[in-house]
């Protein structure tokens, strides 16, 4: 199960974009029109308090010279984590194009009134849903699900849904931004952003 690298152009330091928000625009958009079926689906690395890690795929709502953002239960397993080591990593694995974007950095909460905005613009259902379930909880069955979105709509009806206290956005401020070009013979091109200062970066060439 082995695939040689060889259908893209190189990632050479000449065609880099000045900055890592350029270079994630430009990415970003030609993984949109490749057709990905969700380019914004992202691997979120974080650990507990006693250093275990654990990941799961979350979507980028938005991104910025200040970082990317996404959403979720604060209560759940990843809210939980970020609470106590409020630092993570992203993958964007675009494998159709043999693309990788990687990012690690600090995590912070977003305010509440970007949160309140863009759980305005979720789909009525999905806004239910926040409220349904405890995620990342160990439940009975299936049934409880059933049973915490049932009460979600005794309570809301098809009327107006806040969001919940303990949902919101988060996060990640970037200190690398690394942008993984796959090549022949596994000598993959890797150019990473790399914060120095509050706006100042560098750029570095890493070893395949």
């Amino acid at each position: 199960m082995r695939r040689d690298y060889t259908e893209r152009a190189p990632l050479l330091e000449g065609v880099l974009a000045a900055e890592w928000t350029g270079q994630f625009a430009e990415w970003f958009a030609e993984a949109t029109g490749y057709g990905l079926p969700e380019p914004n689906a992202m691997v979120l690395a974080t650990a507990d308090a006693q250093g275990r890690p654990s990941a799961r795929t979350v979507l980028l709502k938005g991104y910025d010279s200040d970082g990317f953002v996404f959403f979720t239960n604060y209560e759940s397993r990843k809210g939980t984590d970020l609470a106590a080591n409020p630092y993570a990593s992203l993958v964007f694995p675009w494998f159709p194009m043999q693309r990788q974007v990687i990012v690690a950095g600090p995590v912070e909460r977003v305010s509440r009134a970007e949160t309140e905005e863009y759980f305005a613009s979720r789909p009525h259902g999905s806004q239910l849903g926040a409220w349904a379930s405890p995620q990342s909880r160990v439940l009975p069955g299936r049934e409880a699900v059933e049973a915490g979105l049932a009460e979600a709509v005794e309570r809301f009806g098809d009327g107006p849904v806040p969001a919940p206290p303990h949902w919101g956005g988060l996060r990640v401020r970037p200190e690398t931004v690394e942008f993984w070009q796959g090549r022949s013979n596994r000598l993959h091109d890797r150019l990473r952003f790399r914060r120095t200062g509050p706006d100042d970066w560098v750029v570095e060439r890493l070893a395949p």
